[in-house]
């Protein structure tokens, strides 16, 4: 672990063993793990947007459960990704 102090330049983080990067680095950069709690970021935005009467009830009713099920389906392909 001699590259402790650079960021992951040209390295396969993929294969590091629990989650911790041979460069020194936490966590991992895959897009899906951010895809959760930008929509449930985005269920509450449609909601307040609701009240505010930006959007219709209507709209709100079709967005939330839409933005839901995408929560759900991200879940279910979390096995898929190489890094979990």
């Amino acid at each position: 672990m001699e590259n402790m102090d650079k960021k992951c330049e040209g390295c396969d983080c993929a294969n590091c063993p629990g989650g911790e990067k041979c460069c020194g680095v936490k966590g991992c950069n895959c897009p899906h793990h951010k895809a959760v709690p930008v929509m449930i970021i985005l269920i509450a935005l449609t909601f307040l947007l609701g009240v505010w009467g930006v959007l219709s009830e209507s709209a709100v009713s079709i967005i939330w459960p839409v933005l839901l099920a995408g929560i759900g389906f991200t879940k279910l392909m979390k096995g898929k990704c190489k890094c979990c």
